[in-house]
Parts: structure tokens; sequence; C-alpha cells
């Protein structure tokens, strides 16, 4: 069974996995740090010193990779990941348990406000424009992420309310 969780940064993807693959007695996998690890170096360096082109190319690859491998896991899909490459399309060929985690404006911009310095994507935003930045983003994302199998809404739900929706939707 593969399990892919999309959505926004700070929608909650990591932690709502962890606990998912944990109780489902599977893998986590989150594409960013398998990215990481594959490449033997951190985003923020991959972005600098190759570029943007290339980063999202080796992400492609990866992901195709990891969907093609006959094993079970949980994967958190990176927030931009479904917006490029086919990536929307070679997850849901590969797997009818997909997942938008949606998150309301409000509530992104209070969870991130805290993680600024280490998300590269928001850190040289000040406080203000932070609702617009997520705002025009999740605007350009949205019709990508409303192609996963279901979307779950999270803003005001624990996370072991979000795991147990998940898995009474599993196919």
């Amino acid at each position: 069974m593969k399990i892919v969780l999309l959505g926004y940064m700070g929608s909650g993807k990591s932690v709502i996995g962890k606990a998912l693959a944990r109780e489902l007695g599977i893998p986590f996998i989150d594409l960013d740090t398998h990215i990481e690890s594959e490449l033997h170096s951190s985003i923020p360096d991959i972005f600098r010193e190759k570029g943007e082109l290339f980063f999202r190319k080796k992400e492609h690859e990866l992901l195709k990779q990891l969907l093609l491998k006959d094993a079970s896991f949980v994967l958190s899909a990176g927030g931009g990941t479904p917006c490029y490459s086919g990536n929307m399309t070679l997850i849901n060929d590969h797997t009818p348990n997909t997942f938008y985690l949606k998150m309301t404006i409000p509530g992104l911009v209070a969870r991130l406000q805290d993680e600024k310095a280490h998300r590269p994507l928001i850190a040289h935003l000040s406080e203000e424009e932070l609702p617009e930045f997520i705002g025009k983003h999740l605007f350009e994302r949205n019709p990508f992420y409303q192609q996963a199998a279901h979307t779950i809404p999270c803003t005001s739900k624990s996370v072991e309310e979000v795991v147990a929706e998940i898995r009474s939707l599993l196919g």
C-alpha cells in the first residue's frame, strides 16, 4: 500500500505521515529528506548551487523510483512536488491513496511564523507579507492539490483525528 500526503508547507504532512505510518506498521518517507540523502546535499544548497530546474528534475526521478518500488510506505511529498513534471499524474497513476491535507491561510500563517528561519522559501518575508505570500502560492498550487483522491480539512483537527480520517478512507 502506497499512501501519498500532499499539501502546503506547514500543513502537517510529516507529523501526520509519521503517525499514520507508525499506526499502519509501514515505513515513512519524507521526499525532501530522501532527495537530500540521495544527493548528499541540503535542499537549500541544491537550489543555490544547481538551481531549481536541476532540483525539480531529480525530485521527479526519485519520486518515480519510489512509486515504482514494490513496497508499502507513507510518503510526504514536498509542497511543490505535485506542481511540476507531471508529478501529480504520476502519483495518481501509482496509488489511489492520495490525500491533500488542506489548511486555511490563517492556520498556515500561525504554524509557519515561528518556523520561518528553517523555511528558505519564506525566511526573507516579514510577518505582514506572509499571509499574502501563502495565499498566492495556494492559489497557484490548488489545481494540483485538488487532484488528490481525498481532501482532508486539517485546520482545527488533531493529528489523531486526521490519521483516523485517512485510515477510514484507505482503498
